[in-house]
């Protein structure tokens, strides 16, 4: 017997239609390289603080959504901000949220306000739980966008 999800959560076949061309990251953060060693190397100078911002900007998500999502702290962002640059270690978690953000614009056809349900909404092949809740961890990064290949390839979640 299936358990029914809260009626905000998102079908995923609602979504498996949906136009599933490439979306590179570079856009989402404001980032210029396009080779993964240019990345690489970003990330470990640290991005500056305004990939943050034109994070939430994309996303259109709300502060505190994001601090949860990337563990960065609020008080820590203003510091960043001030300084101009984010850590290497918060710049590496805002690359993940990036690279999943990208991935679930998307799956759902690069409609920003549905990917943003999707996120916040419990998915049955996560157990019930929120891709943003499980997306503050790689190996929760790595279960969200395992559900979102089983969502674009038509595979039942």
């Amino acid at each position: 017997m299936r358990t029914r999800v809260k009626k905000t959560a998102i079908r995923n076949s609602e979504l498996r239609n949906t136009t599933s061309g490439s979306l590179p990251i570079g856009p989402v953060l404001g980032l210029a390289p396009t080779r993964t060693l240019d990345v690489v190397r970003e990330v470990q100078r640290g991005l500056p603080y305004e990939s943050f911002e034109r994070f939430q900007d994309q996303t259109r998500m709300s502060l505190g959504l994001l601090t949860a999502w990337t563990g960065i702290p609020a008080r820590t962002l203003a510091r960043r901000k001030r300084d101009g640059r984010l850590k290497s270690d918060e710049s590496d978690r805002l690359l993940r949220a990036a690279r999943l953000y990208a991935s679930v614009l998307r799956m759902c056809g690069r409609d920003v306000a549905l990917a943003g349900s999707w996120l916040r909404a419990p998915q049955l092949g996560l157990g019930g739980e929120r891709p943003l809740d499980l997306a503050a961890t790689e190996v929760g990064t790595a279960a969200v966008e395992a559900l979102i290949g089983r969502v674009e390839h038509g595979i039942p979640g």
